[in-house]
């Protein structure tokens, strides 16, 4: 998968490099980015998304210079709000968090692809557009974290659903009037208040991380009958392309 977290460790090693020019004066660092570096993180992406059969095309361009020239850190990205309900942990790791996240305005994707990946990488690049400027305000809306996407099991239980939701948590600022998206694709979505338990776990998201993923809540939890429920969510909050990926996987208690 990628996601705007390979905008940055991609855009620190550019930065390092063109800080200087030739003189070894700093005028680089503060122009805008020149055409030549807008097509050398044009191709890191196309190169990153033929590893997951995904075509970037040329018009993605513009976004991703945007992205990465916001995306200098996660200080400035916003959280999505919770409260703490409980926390279970077993010789210091923890098991897993029961949270309370209040309704909130997501902008959301549904892609049906033959492989999970593919399907992640689809609608994440049309929520970076609409991220950058493809909304009504106009303007850049700004990075929340996580990105989270809906994966929905087969009826067997034992294989993901060709459908997957990729799904943006609206900054704070845009809650209460959401900027609409020029595409059709993407709709926004009020979720109602839920109750979520979340899992971390760290490394790649595919589709049998995700089932093993699933199963080791249930077994957390005490509660194998999660197996069978239709929905989960996959929470990524860091670099997929790094070593120690920090994910989570949420079930939602039903009423």
């Amino acid at each position: 998968m990628i996601s705007l977290e390979d905008l940055e460790s991609f855009s620190e090693d550019q930065h390092s490099d063109s800080a200087y020019n030739s003189n070894g004066s700093l005028e680089d660092e503060a122009e805008p980015m020149e055409e030549e570096e807008q097509d050398r993180l044009l191709h890191y992406w196309q190169d990153v998304g033929r590893g997951h059969q995904v075509d970037v095309p040329r018009d993605m361009a513009a976004p991703i210079q945007q992205l990465t020239s916001n995306n200098q850190g996660t200080q400035d990205r916003e959280n999505v709000p919770f409260s703490l309900i409980t926390r279970k942990e077993k010789c210091g790791d923890m098991l897993y968090e029961k949270r309370h996240y209040e309704k909130a305005n997501w902008a959301c994707i549904t892609v049906h692809e033959e492989q999970y990946e593919q399907s992640i990488c689809l609608g994440f690049m049309k929520l970076m557009r609409y991220i950058c400027q493809q909304n009504s305000s106009g303007s850049y809306l700004g990075l929340t974290i996580p990105i989270v996407t809906v994966v929905r099991t087969a009826d067997s239980h034992s294989v993901l659903s060709r459908e997957v939701s990729v799904a943006y948590y609206l900054p704070t600022h845009h809650q209460a009037q959401p900027p609409q998206p020029y595409d059709a694709d993407i709709v926004i979505e009020e979720w109602p208040a839920t109750i979520i338990y979340a899992r971390p776990f760290s490394g790649a998201t595919n589709e049998h991380t995700i089932l093993n993923e699933i199963s080791l809540l249930a077994e957390v939890l005490e509660c194998p009958e999660i197996r069978t429920q239709e929905s989960f969510i996959v929470a990524g909050y860091t670099n997929p392309a790094a070593a120690n990926r920090q994910n989570e996987i949420w079930f939602l208690e039903r009423p």
